[in-house]
């Protein structure tokens, strides 16, 4: 029987017991937790297959291109990458498809443009967890919830039910107690070294537009915004700039990797797509002493 080695990078809360998952918060024991910004923990030509989807576009374009190229290391020669993105080229042409429609006087379609809108911008430009996308979900009813899910997919419904924070009974969520903000400071204070601490303490000190600049600012670099959009082209530009050969662009429930759908990353067991907004691309690492095709 023939023993292969599948890695799951970014896995996040969807992931295969049969692979190697990796992410930089991991949320199960099947989780390895890792940094991938500092490479990818595996030796040389380890595995058969590497799998990401929803996490390159988090990755500033010089940092883009080393992920890729590290995958292309761990990647066995003749293995296959597998890669989904948020696809820029189907965004831009739902984007003039609703302007359209939206400026012909279609009310229905004022939100949709609205919602593309979002997609396109918000996690780009956003500077604190969940940007404008948080408000428009937190809408009961939403005014576009098919056009949402059809766009979203399975992951709307988790990001509507997680948004929908039930309230307290004035209304408003429940305030921590004083003695509970008193045991947090501590506890927080106790885990610092002196240097952190030092740090906290100096932040207490500064204006608020530098302390809101310093808040934004790392924000921004924590992984939660989009660093850049890809399209066909552009996605198979940077497989082959990375040492790739064969990108082909897939469906999320067809691959070159067997016994795909039996994994459950893109699809459901029913064949609804878990992410529709996402463009889907393989490619090889090619065998030694072969050249780009």
């Amino acid at each position: 029987m023939i023993t292969r080695t599948y890695l799951n990078l970014g896995c996040g809360h969807r992931y295969h017991p049969a692979w190697i998952n990796m992410d930089m918060a991991a949320s199960d024991p099947n989780v390895i937790n890792c940094d991938l910004s500092m490479g990818i923990p595996l030796p040389e030509n380890y595995c058969d297959v590497v799998y990401h989807a929803a996490v390159l576009e988090h990755l500033r374009i010089p940092d883009s291109v080393k992920f890729i190229k590290e995958c292309n290391r761990v990647l066995k020669p003749g293995g296959v990458l597998r890669v989904g993105v948020p696809d820029l080229e189907m965004l831009c042409r739902l984007y003039l498809d609703r302007l359209e429609a939206a400026s012909s006087g279609n009310h229905q379609a004022v939100h949709d443009y609205d919602w593309i809108m979002l997609e396109m911008f918000d996690q780009v430009v956003r500077e604190q967890s969940g940007g404008k996308m948080l408000e428009w979900f937190r809408q009961q009813p939403l005014p576009n919830q098919d056009f949402v899910f059809q766009r979203v997919g399975e992951e709307a419904r988790d990001l509507i039910r997680n948004s929908r924070l039930a309230p307290s009974k004035n209304g408003r969520r429940i305030a921590l107690s004083l003695s509970q903000v008193t045991s947090s400071i501590f506890r927080m204070a106790s885990k610092l070294n002196s240097l952190r601490l030092r740090t906290k303490i100096g932040e207490l000190f500064l204006g608020k537009e530098d302390l809101n600049a310093l808040r934004v600012g790392r924000f921004r670099m924590g992984g939660e915004v989009h660093q850049w959009m890809y399209d066909r082209f552009s996605l198979t530009r940077l497989l082959r700039e990375a040492g790739f050969v064969k990108p082909i662009q897939m469906d999320a429930g067809k691959s070159q990797i067997p016994d795909w759908l039996d994994y459950g990353l893109d699809t459901l067991r029913d064949g609804t797509v878990i992410k529709p907004d996402l463009i889907f691309m393989e490619a090889v690492k090619p065998l030694r002493g072969s050249y780009a095709e």
